[in-house]
């Protein structure tokens, strides 16, 4: 049986969840949320479900809270609804940052948010550069977990004329693995920052591992929040020696203070992709890069049955 596909948005990212949609042929389908007098959100899909192979596209961006919360109706409305599966596309995962137990008598809150989108009835999650990778065995479901490597690897080569006097460089020794998938495709040195975090929004440098002297760095990392860690990063290279620096990341969240701290630094350039709706508008400084056809294509390999991993061969 060759089972419709359909495509819908919650409201944190519906122009990325459109982009999708236009990349796979589809018109996004049609649903409403409301909010009730007494806070209560309400959610319903404006078309039939039976039998289709369901997509919700959601990303877990502030509102925080109301997003995620969002995206458990609209799975518990589609299964409730006969959709023959529903799979919960979250390009943005940000309790990907609550992993582990490293403080007394707290919450390992991403496995509790994975056991809640099983709950609510989603059958699989594809999802995006998450900041640990360890969250992906927190889910019993399938999971596919997308890189934004390949596309900010190509933003790079077209868009420095001299990269060949370039070196790209890690915030820290946790994003290794990111920073040299980012390396090995432009053909380019690697160098990475050891890092030490003094809370949620401060950090310092303890030193620079690598050569970024006379050349031009190119800092990878998997998001930037308030922008703390890119700028430091960035004052290291330079002091080391480096001639200019770029950035870019996957998911540009851009709270608090971020803009002003990146409009403020020496950075030339910072590009990000769209998983998360970036603010409008922004400076001249930022650059969104679209990642709307890379989970059209994953969507389809899920659709039809086919490999996801062959994609960053």
């Amino acid at each position: 049986m060759d089972r419709p596909l359909k495509v819908f948005s919650g409201r944190s990212n519906e122009k990325l969840a459109r982009s999708i949609a236009e990349a796979l042929g589809l018109p996004l389908g049609r649903s409403t949320t409301e909010r009730f007098a007494n806070d209560n959100l309400f959610v319903r899909f404006e078309e039939s479900l039976r039998e289709a192979d369901v997509f919700i596209v959601q990303s877990l961006t502030p509102p925080v809270q109301d997003h995620l919360f969002e995206l458990l109706m609209m799975i518990d409305a589609a299964k409730g609804s006969s959709a023959h599966r529903v799979t919960a596309v979250i390009p943005y995962f940000s309790y990907a940052r609550s992993d582990k137990k490293d403080a007394p008598r707290i919450p390992i809150t991403a496995r509790l948010v994975a056991d809640l989108i099983e709950t609510a009835g989603a059958d699989r999650v594809l999802t995006m550069t998450l900041h640990s990778p360890q969250v992906h065995g927190f889910f019993k479901v399938p999971l596919d977990h997308l890189s934004a490597e390949t596309v900010i690897a190509n933003h790079f080569a077209t868009r420095l004329e001299d990269l060949e006097r370039a070196v790209v460089v890690a915030t820290d020794a946790g994003g290794i693995k990111r920073a040299s998938a980012v390396a090995k495709r432009l053909d380019l040195p690697l160098a990475f920052i050891e890092k030490e975090r003094l809370s949620d929004t401060q950090v310092t440098a303890r030193s620079l591992v690598g050569e970024v002297e006379g050349r031009i760095a190119l800092i990878i990392d998997d998001e930037i929040s308030t922008a703390g860690s890119l700028v430091k990063a960035a004052e290291t290279v330079l002091d080391a020696g480096a001639t200019s620096v770029y950035a870019a990341v996957t998911h540009g969240v851009y709270v608090g203070p971020a803009i002003e701290r990146i409009t403020g630094s020496p950075i030339l350039e910072v590009a990000a992709t769209d998983t998360c709706a970036p603010p409008e508008p922004l400076p001249e400084k930022f650059k969104v890069l679209s990642v709307g056809p890379l989970f059209a294509e994953a969507i389809w390999r899920i659709h039809r049955g086919e490999s996801v991993s062959e994609l960053f061969r």
